[in-house]
Parts: C-alpha cells; sequence; structure tokens
C-alpha cells in the first residue's frame, strides 16, 4: 500500500524464483510503456502552452486521498491558469509505489503518491515516520508534519531525484488477520504479516513477534486469500475500501504507527517548471492536504461503521505491552544519528 517483488519475491520462501522473472518482465513492460511517445514522459508541452503532467499512485478511486490528488490537479490548473494539467493514473496502473519512485527518479515520471514507510529505503530520513508510537495522538501528528521538522523532510529528497510538496493523512496503522484476533503482541508469534517494503516496518512486526512479508499493496488481497500471509497493516480507509474484510476478520485497533502519504514531484519535472508553474504547484498540494484531511476524517469514520456492518470483529487492546515490546527500536537508533535527532525534536515538540 523496489523493481519488481522486491515487494516480496525476495523474501517469501517457497515461491517459485520465476515470480521474481515475471516480476522484471512486468517492470520492464512497464517501463516500456512510459517511455514511449508522449504517453511516456513526465510532462510534456502541447501547442496550446499546456504541459500535462502524469501523477501515479497505487489506490483505487473510492480512496480519500485519491480525491485529494484529484482536488490537486483543479487548483493547480486554476492557479497555473491553464499551463499546467495533471493526469492521474490511480491503482497501480503504471507500477508499484517503489517502481512509481524510481520513475520519477530518472525523469520518467512526472509525480506519484507514495506511503512515508516507501520513502525511506530511498530518502532515510522519512524513516522516522515509522517508528511506533512516535505520536502522542492526532494532534500532535498533525503539528509536527506542519513544522519545519515536516518541510525538512519533504526537502531531504532533493539530491535522490524527489522533491516532496505535501503530506497526506493516513491515519494510524493497525493489524488485521484472517484466523485468530490480535489482543497482545503474543498473539503475533507465528503469523505472517504483510508489511509495506520499509525496514522499519519490518523491524516493528518482529519485535512484535510476528514474521514481517513485504508484499506489493495490490497483490496483497489475493496474498490474503491464499494464505500467503495471515493478515496485514492498514488505516481503517484502506482496509475497507480494498475489501481485505472479506477474507480478514479480525481488526486489531492497537495503533502502533501513524506513517503518512507523501505528494512528490521528479527534480526533473520540477527544474523545467517556471517559476510561475512551481509555485501553483505548491499551492494547490497545500490546499489539497488541507482538503484531504477533511476528507480523510469522515473517511475514517465510515469505514469503521461499515466495517463493523459487514461483520469484521473490532478489537482495542490495551496499548502499553505494544509499545514496550517495540522500544528496543529506539534504543537500536545509534547507526541512524539522523533519525534518532528527528525522532528526539518530534518528540520534544508541544
Amino acid at each position: 500500500m523496489g523493481l519488481p517483488n522486491r515487494d516480496g519475491a525476495q523474501v517469501r520462501r517457497g515461491w517459485p524464483a520465476r515470480s521474481l522473472v515475471l516480476g522484471w518482465i512486468r517492470f520492464f513492460g512497464r517501463l516500456l510503456v512510459l517511455t514511449t511517445a508522449c504517453l511516456a514522459v513526465a510532462s510534456c508541452r502541447e501547442d496550446s502552452g499546456t504541459r500535462r503532467i502524469k501523477l501515479a499512485h497505487g489506490l483505487a478511486t473510492s480512496h480519500p486521498v485519491h480525491q485529494a490528488m484529484v482536488y490537486f490537479g483543479e487548483r493547480a490548473e486554476l492557479h497555473s491558469k491553464g499551463t499546467l494539467r495533471v493526469e492521474i493514473h490511480p491503482s497501480e496502473q503504471l507500477g508499484t509505489e517503489r517502481e512509481a519512485i524510481e520513475l520519477l527518479q530518472i525523469g520518467s515520471l512526472g509525480m506519484t503518491k507514495v506511503s512515508a514507510s516507501v520513502m525511506e529505503s530511498f530518502v532515510p530520513e522519512y524513516g522516522v515516520f515509522s517508528l511506533p508510537y512516535l505520536f502522542r495522538d492526532d494532534r500532535h501528528r498533525a503539528a509536527v508534519l506542519d513544522s519545519e521538522i515536516g518541510s525538512e523532510i519533504l526537502q531531504a529528497g532533493r539530491s535522490y531525484g524527489v522533491r516532496g510538496l505535501v503530506y497526506y493523512d493516513a491515519g494510524s496503522r493497525s493489524f488485521y488477520t484472517r484466523d485468530r484476533p490480535i489482543h497482545t503482541p503474543a498473539d503475533l508469534i507465528g503469523l505472517k504479516i504483510r508489511t509495506q517494503e520499509s525496514p522499519s516496518a519490518i523491524r516493528m512486526v518482529r519485535a512484535l513477534g510476528g514474521s514481517a512479508t513485504p508484499i506489493a499493496w495490490g497483490e496483497l488481497y489475493t496474498a490474503l486469500q491464499q494464505g500467503v500471509v495471515d493478515g496485514a497493516e492498514n488505516n481503517p480507509p484502506s482496509f475497507y475500501l480494498s475489501r481485505h474484510y472479506e477474507v480478514c476478520k479480525f481488526y486489531s485497533l492497537d495503533e502502533h504507527t501513524a506513517v503518512p502519504d507523501v505528494l512528490l514531484v521528479s527534480t526533473h519535472l520540477w527544474d523545467r517548471l517556471t517559476a510561475s508553474e512551481r509555485e501553483a504547484l505548491q499551492q494547490a498540494a497545500l490546499e489539497s492536504g488541507q482538503f484531504q484531511r477533511e476528507l480523510w476524517a469522515s473517511a475514517t469514520d465510515e469505514a469503521m461503521r461499515s466495517l463493523e456492518a459487514v461483520g469484521v470483529e473490532i478489537l482495542r487492546p490495551g496499548k502499553s505491552l505494544f509499545a514496550a515490546s517495540v522500544e528496543p527500536l529506539y534504543e537500536g537508533l545509534s547507526g541512524s544519528p539522523g533519525v534518532a535527532r528527528l525522532s528526539e525534536r518530534i518528540k520534544a515538540m508541544r
């Protein structure tokens, strides 16, 4: 929610080696499409002077984050007086989140929306958001994202070929499982839990006793259905809108992390924009971020009501045992001094 099948094939024991080969075939097939004529480039000018920008992401069109990106496109066209037009490609049409970032880096895609968890493999500073129980509450999280700290992290990707424009709220992530509920960390022992391709997320699940299994978002429904994994973790709207509840009947609201989404632009594109176009794109992004927060609150409430209506058992376990189990992750940040300093600054914010 790397190159193909880095999301899972390299760590899923027992899967045939040909899945990795097929993953490469899919990746280069997508790359071929993306680098063919005007369809492929990050952006292109029409005779009218309008620049068309391709924005790819992995979510369904019903998702509130997709709706925020539609709003972003509308505002970008308005603020640029029609010189910028954003074309949105949802549902991993142009690749997984990791593939989309790589396409931004080489200039074959203009923009994407990804989880900050995936970004940490490209820009280490984003790894701070994957630290469990980092934020005290929703207000603290919003304050951090809107602060100088949040801005520093958005700009940290410049040397890696990507620029962050705005954060989208992705709420809190909790575990959902197929066959048994999660009341305490001990209940995760022996379970294969899907994670994003995030070193921090993998370490967190392992610290809690589960077996972390990175799988691309678009492959997860089938992986749950076939028992490749026993569960996953995500926020309520994503759990509901993905229809994963059709397979997983237990949702344990331990709320271990609150990892935002990030709207990114390729520096290849950004550097070609005029000053007024950059200003228009940034302003549209900020406005879409505020709009998305309003959508997110109502989408979360609706998702929780809908999950209960379809028979999902909602559990609200005490968080103290979960928090204690992951405390060693903070103690082990000596190898990532930049992330350690960011976490200290975030915890000190009021």
